[in-house]
């Protein structure tokens, strides 16, 4: 074999090495967004059941609130039953908006971008006003309950009851504001597993499979 010949054919070894090394890229980057959009899915499926969950207790509030218009007390209790329904079905909307947004086939880095946006969402907004409202919006809903099943007024008949439910839902607040203090001064693992919770853990998973992508990228 000559030495042009032997060139020819290296160069041609060269090509269709190059070309099995990009198609062998392609799928792997496919298979990682793959398993990143199916992290996702139980938490749309989420979003869904939360919505549900969230009309239902709009239209049980909106029920009571409109049979008690004569009783400012219980009137407040609806009203506060109902805004915390309307929290549910509006958060729901802005994470559906947020993996909306996710657009697999945009560049390695816009998507991680969006990811991200989601996860700083859940983290620190969605997350936080959801662990502190929920240190109280169970106050009112056990009493509406009481009222709407047994017929009786916890707040008349033993208010001191419902100020220990008060001070209880403070105690609960202390204890997630400590929680989230030391969990982050901590950092590392901890705060990490903190943020998990609150993102939920598909979300840092999917991100995880991004981070995989820009590694092998980066070779």
């Amino acid at each position: 074999m000559e030495l042009d010949d032997l060139k020819t054919a290296w160069q041609a070894l060269d090509s269709r090495m190059a070309r099995q090394n990009a198609l062998g890229a392609l799928m792997y980057r496919e298979s990682r967004l793959n398993r990143a959009s199916r992290l996702l899915r139980p938490l749309w499926m989420g979003q869904v059941v939360q919505v549900v969950a969230g009309i239902g207790w709009v239209a049980g509030a909106v029920a009571f609130w409109t049979a008690h218009r004569d009783s400012t007390y219980w009137l407040v209790c609806g009203l506060l039953l109902h805004l915390y329904g309307l929290m549910f079905i509006l958060a729901a909307a802005r994470n559906f908006y947020l993996m909306g947004r996710i657009d697999y086939g945009l560049p390695l880095l816009d998507i991680q971008k969006r990811l991200a946006a989601l996860r700083v969402w859940r983290v620190n907004v969605e997350g936080p006003v959801f662990a502190v409202m929920g240190c109280f919006m169970w106050i009112p809903l056990v009493l509406v309950l009481f009222r709407v099943e047994l017929g009786a007024d916890v707040w008349l008949h033993a208010p001191a009851v419902v100020w220990s439910f008060i001070g209880f839902g403070f105690m609960c607040l202390l204890g997630y504001l400590g929680l989230q203090y030391w969990s982050h001064r901590r950092g590392g693992r901890t705060g990490e597993a903190f943020d998990r919770e609150m993102a939920g853990k598909g979300v840092f998973r999917a991100q995880a499979a991004l981070d995989e992508i820009a590694r092998f990228e980066r070779g």
